[in-house]
């Protein structure tokens, strides 16, 4: 368990989707524990995208004619190496990224079980299936589901595993060729999941990695691919729906959050905190579903204050390549400058700071403590913008009704969560949230681990899903295919056709007394 060798970085970089790797001009990829540089990696170009899709589509071809259970065996066997090789997926995971490896753990697990499900389940999704016909008995009616063509995957930094593979597992057993293009500080997390796609039998060319700008290779593909699916900020999201739009093909994208946690006055309050750090500070807060603002009923909200800001100041923050972490670094020097502005605005307009409030520079360069806030009103930045980070603001509220409203008083809707005296109260309160996922005495893995279950946003926070079968089917065309036998709607031998045109709506009428018509 340590920071990747150079030697893995150069076999990795050959499996980039750029011809000539050596040749190309480069960009570094910094170790986020350290800020230092650990490698550099070729930068892509449009013409490099747009090879890289004409193989892709070429190699389709042959992918799609292939049944889903054929397909399946490679997804299946990739799940594997991805259990196998997950200290090296980990290891590289928390090089690019500076995460907890408990939560690059979490990433990895996360890759195997979205593979496994698809692998498992996706040939049943997509089976032609029979449905019944216009007239029964004369009409056969049979639905298919045919692969898109090549899938243009947009990836971002924060779960650079997770998010470069695990939508891509299902488009590649829906038949489809993927072209993705990963964030430019984590290239390498995809280009060591490529490498195993590609031992468990996948061809090159129906998973091509190109690293690159956003501005170049990301706009390639909203140009030449048949859909896209984009994970990112709301902003980016939607310039990319609009774009692809205007070709008319299909865009789906997982997209911001300013994620909500409802805590009543008979919940657990320990148990409550914590879920709730857990809820707050994974990943550094560096996750789109993470939870960013609690509002918790006034009986016990000071206990709870206390307790929770006594257990984020207890939290251990390491750089290290082991388990012994709960919270890492944040990514990126941009992100440290997003939460001082975020906390330094706060306090300024005069919100109190429970925890945290401080960069951890004796820990590394991109290290920021877990941050609790109070008394945050709206003229704050943090109130209504996603922070993206360990920053989470404490709101008392007189009653669970104030909670709900508050909770959905946001563009966005993403994620909550809620912690309350029951189970039947929890679920009550958990329909009334305005959030793709919902969970209940749990932050965001019980939804997000359910990989059977649709996973995504309302509002501005996305559109379309990801994980279970609309994740699946999305990356295809619904094909009806109807036949017609012994009578049509213009006639029947042997029926004087004044006769058949006069019963006929008789007929048609009277099917609703079978079943399911």
């Amino acid at each position: 368990m340590a920071k990747p060798t150079p030697e893995y970085f150069d076999r990795l970089k050959a499996l980039a989707a750029i011809d000539d790797v050596e040749a190309r001009p480069t960009k570094p990829v910094l170790e986020a524990f350290s800020g230092a540089e650990m490698a550099t990696i070729p930068v892509g170009t449009a013409e490099d995208l747009k090879a890289a899709v004409v193989r892709a589509r070429d190699a389709q071809k042959e992918w799609g004619a292939k049944s889903p259970a054929e397909r399946a065996k490679v997804i299946n066997a990739f799940s594997e190496l991805v259990h196998r090789n997950a200290d090296a997926l980990m290891d590289i995971a928390q090089a690019e990224t500076g995460k907890a490896r408990v939560y690059a753990q979490e990433e990895v697990l996360d890759v195997a079980l979205t593979a496994r499900y698809y692998a498992t389940n996706g040939p049943r999704i997509l089976a032609e299936r029979k449905v019944a016909g216009m007239i029964p008995g004369a009409t056969d009616v049979r639905v298919r589901h045919i692969p898109k063509g090549v899938v243009g995957v947009i990836s971002p930094w924060n779960y650079p595993l997770t998010l470069a593979v695990s939508d891509a597992v299902a488009a590649l057993i829906a038949g489809n060729a993927v072209v993705i293009k990963p964030d430019s500080n984590t290239p390498y997390c995809a280009l060591a999941l490529a490498e195993l796609l590609y031992e468990a039998g996948l061809p090159r060319e129906l998973f091509a990695v190109v690293p690159g700008p956003g501005s170049v290779v990301g706009q390639a593909i909203v140009e030449t691919t048949d859909y896209v699916m984009f994970t990112g900020s709301s902003e980016t999201g939607a310039t990319l729906a609009q774009q692809a739009g205007k070709r008319l093909i299909g865009f789906s994208a997982e997209l911001g959050g300013k994620n909500p946690l409802i805590i009543t006055a008979d919940a657990d309050i320990d148990n409550a905190v914590e879920g709730a750090a857990r809820a707050c500070f994974s990943n550094s807060g560096q996750l789109c579903i993470s939870i960013e603002r609690i509002y918790v009923e006034k009986a016990i909200a000071d206990t709870f204050s206390r307790k929770f800001a006594e257990y984020v100041e207890n939290m251990k923050l390491s750089a290290s390549y082991d388990l012994a972490a709960d919270m890492g670094s944040l990514a990126s020097a941009a992100q440290i400058s997003t939460m001082e502005e975020h906390v330094d605005d706060a306090v300024a307009k005069g919100a109190t700071v429970l925890a945290g409030g401080r960069k951890r520079a004796d820990l590394g360069p991109y290290f920021y403590a877990p941050t609790v806030i109070t008394g945050v009103t709206e003229d704050m930045e943090c109130y209504r913008n996603e922070t993206f980070g360990p920053l989470v603001s404490i709101y008392p509220v007189d009653s669970v009704d104030e909670a709900v409203e508050r909770a959905n008083d946001t563009e966005y809707g993403l994620n909550a969560s809620v912690f309350a005296g029951s189970s039947a109260q929890a679920q009550k309160i958990a329909e009334r949230l305005r959030a793709g996922t919902v969970n209940i005495n749990e932050g965001y893995a019980a939804a997000w681990g359910s990989t059977a279950a649709p996973m995504g946003g309302m509002g501005i926070s996305g559109m379309g899903r990801r994980h279970g079968e609309e994740g699946l089917l999305k990356y295809t065309e619904a094909q009806t295919i109807a036949a017609q036998r012994f009578v049509g709607l213009d006639g029947m031998k042997g029926i004087p056709r004044d006769l058949f045109l006069k019963v006929t709506p008789l007929a048609i009428r009277g099917l609703k007394y079978l079943p399911g018509r």
